[in-house]
């Protein structure tokens, strides 16, 4: 059995609303086992047997039934949670907010960095294994430069994006 974090993309925003109760259950009733939801944005930690695309497609699967939306997921291995959180590159403040952008495939995190042009006195943008590293000032997280591509249609099934302090609450 492998120990996952699910990250649900668009949950508890745009009329979508799953309750952290209800989100637990449905992973249980997938057998899954030490099933735990973290905060309200859709994210749950989890032991499973299977690999990551039948794990994947299971969830997904089941939210879509359960919930009624286009349910879509990016799956983490839990021992990988770490050091990703311990590899952001940019300082931390605390006028700052740093966040992880997760990818269900590469092809979309170098998609969202392709012809990327920021402004580095105001927010930081790096591509990681896996991921890509976000840092901006407070207030401003959907209206930089990466925060509009990222919001972008065309990486809505591919990328979800957690606050380093979220995913410190994962581990």
């Amino acid at each position: 059995m492998a120990r996952w974090v699910a990250l649900l993309r668009g949950v508890n925003v745009n009329g979508i609303t799953i309750r952290s109760a209800e989100l637990a259950a449905l992973f249980r009733e997938l057998g899954y086992e030490d099933v735990r939801t973290v905060l309200a944005s859709g994210n749950v930690v989890f032991t499973a047997d299977g690999d990551a695309a039948s794990v994947t497609g299971a969830v997904e699967q089941a939210l879509r039934d359960r919930f009624g939306y286009d349910a879509w997921i990016v799956l983490v291995p839990h021992g990988r949670l770490a050091a990703i959180v311990d590899g952001f590159p940019f300082p931390s403040g605390p006028d700052r907010h740093d966040y992880v952008v997760f990818g269900s495939a590469a092809p979309a995190l170098d998609a969202l960095l392709e012809d990327l042009t920021v402004d580095e006195s105001v927010e930081r943008v790096a591509r990681g294994d896996g991921v890509v590293y976000w840092s901006c000032p407070k207030g401003s997280s959907t209206d930089t430069a990466f925060a509009k591509r990222a919001a972008a249609a065309r990486f809505k099934r591919t990328t979800t994006t957690r606050n380093t302090n979220t995913l410190r609450k994962l581990l």
